[in-house]
């Protein structure tokens, strides 16, 4: 049987985790699906338990309210939804693009173009990453395999960002930072492909955590503009 709670007190996919850790240790709890986007959890149970045996599993600081109904989510509502979570970040492209063609108004090609939306691209998603710094970490080792083995790289992983977008738009070291391009997102890439095909519903750390953005298909196309470009370069 499944039933549905809200919960209060979770900031990161780091508390997203420990919750539903915690959780799954109840007798008789055979799932639990923790959201951070609206804070609920759905716990699936071979037999009816009491909210006050799962609110004794979690710590203090998390909050568990009565159970609700669940209703059937029309797929067009999904969509909707998706779509507005994901705004901030199509602006943000929007603005990214919109700057780069401005930059190059005067004398545009591609390489030019690629290196400055490249080092935009960079400056901008590691400044969003630096808004809520500490608990980055946590939510990017939800998905990127490196991060997961060594968790230091999470904490340097902004000021990589940063040093990359400086080398493309200073035009610096340039086959460096498109061979570094290539490692750095082709390992980010590789974690977003297999959340997505596990469906699992993590945030997305593209933006930090400042943002909720859910980990969708446009995480996957983000990185993918990106490798294609620093690999087209290195092949140019």
């Amino acid at each position: 049987m499944k039933s549905e709670y809200s919960i209060s007190g979770m900031t990161c996919n780091g508390c997203v985790a420990t919750v539903a850790e915690k959780l799954k240790n109840v007798m008789n709890v055979e799932k639990a699906d923790v959201s951070l986007e609206s804070n609920s959890v759905i716990i699936t149970s071979s037999d009816p338990l009491s909210i006050g045996t799962l609110r004794e599993a979690l710590p203090e600081k998390y909050t568990l309210s009565e159970s609700i109904q669940i209703q059937p989510v029309e797929p067009a509502i999904e969509i909707e939804s998706d779509l507005k979570q994901l705004f901030p970040l199509f602006l943000i492209f929007f603005y990214i693009t919109a700057a780069t063609i401005l930059i190059n108004w005067n004398d545009l090609n591609v390489a030019d173009f690629m290196y400055d939306f490249m080092g935009l691209f960079y400056i901008v998603f590691s400044f969003f990453k630096f808004l809520d710094y500490k608990n980055f970490p946590d939510s990017f080792a939800m998905y990127d395999p490196l991060a997961k083995i060594i968790p230091a790289y999470g904490w340097i992983y902004p000021f990589i960002e940063t040093v990359l977008g400086l080398l493309f738009l200073l035009r610096m070291e340039l086959q460096v930072a498109l061979y570094a391009t290539v490692v750095v997102l082709g390992i980010t890439t590789v974690g977003v492909t297999k959340t997505l095909l596990n469906k699992n519903a993590i945030q997305c750390a593209c933006l930090g955590t400042a943002l909720k953005l859910p980990m969708t298909k446009a995480t996957f196309i983000e990185n993918s503009i990106m490798l294609f470009m620093a690999i087209w370069m290195l092949l140019a």
